[in-house]
């Protein structure tokens, strides 16, 4: 399927490593041009040598609203203004009961899950509607629609971006910029690595074993009963940033293994 993404431009956050990686893995051999951005300025570069030609790195603190006007200027001096962009930076968060969780707890998770999108799209999205084209996918998470109380403050996050996503695909698709989500479950990024490497160590046991009792406990509706690949969440992303997704504004797409129970309404 030609997903009609030759001579596009994607700006990719949280492009450093798991499904954003994947993702401009995807976007380039449909023949796109990808930015990737990241915290870790050593390692976005990794990635961007390692993907080879089309392929560029920027280092930027999306937390920061100065740093993300400076990234605006970079991308529009250094490239050009992207056609698609894709949010998937994102951090886990504290973890623990919902009434212990710090203020400094719910400031991280709500500044970089979703502020980090509000301040990634104020920049690139207006240019897109001059142009009359865009994408706009949000990583969102399972946990937007199936909170799990020990991750309340990603939960919270993860939501506001689903309704936040929703809200934004109602004023910009007159322009031709159409916004999507897209919620994954479990995926083998170094993201849930880390998860299961902490939960293996306290259990004295490998992360293979981890990864199994943690599926068999807290995730017994994913039925496929293992992680999703980053290349597979990709999939889906790549869809809805090319001309193929011409009819879908402000939907949801759950790459979820069905870890989710209810019905997708």
């Amino acid at each position: 399927m030609d997903l009609g993404l030759t001579g596009k431009t994607a700006l990719i956050t949280g492009g450093a490593s798991g499904i954003g990686r994947a993702t401009a893995r995807l976007l380039l051999d449909e023949g796109a041009r990808v930015i990737l951005v990241d915290l870790n300025g050593d390692k976005v570069a990794d990635a961007a040598e390692a993907l080879g030609k089309g392929a560029h790195a920027l280092q930027a603190d999306l937390g920061e609203t100065d740093q993300v006007k400076g990234l605006v200027e970079t991308v529009q001096e250094r490239f050009t203004l992207p056609d698609i962009v894709v949010c998937a930076a994102g951090v886990t968060g504290a973890k623990g009961h919902p009434l212990e969780m710090t203020d400094g707890d719910w400031d991280e998770a709500w500044n970089v899950d979703f502020m980090s999108v509000v301040r990634t799209l104020r920049g690139f999205v207006p240019p897109m509607e001059k142009k009359g084209w865009g994408r706009v996918v949000i990583v969102s998470s399972e946990n937007a629609v199936q909170p799990y109380a020990d991750e309340v403050v990603y939960n919270v996050a993860k939501a506001g971006l689903l309704n936040f996503a929703k809200a934004l695909s109602r004023v910009t698709a007159a322009s031709g910029v159409l916004v999507n989500t897209v919620s994954p479950a479990f995926i083998e990024t170094p993201m849930t690595d880390g998860m299961m490497d902490k939960r293996a160590e306290a259990e004295g046991i490998g992360r293979d074993e981890a990864v199994k009792r943690f599926l068999d406990e807290e995730r017994p509706f994913l039925e496929l009963k293992r992680r999703g690949k980053p290349e597979e969440v990709a999939a889906a992303i790549a869809f809805l940033c090319s001309d193929q997704a011409s009819f879908v504004v402000g939907a949801n797409y759950r790459v979820d293994g069905g870890s989710v129970a209810t019905m997708a309404v």
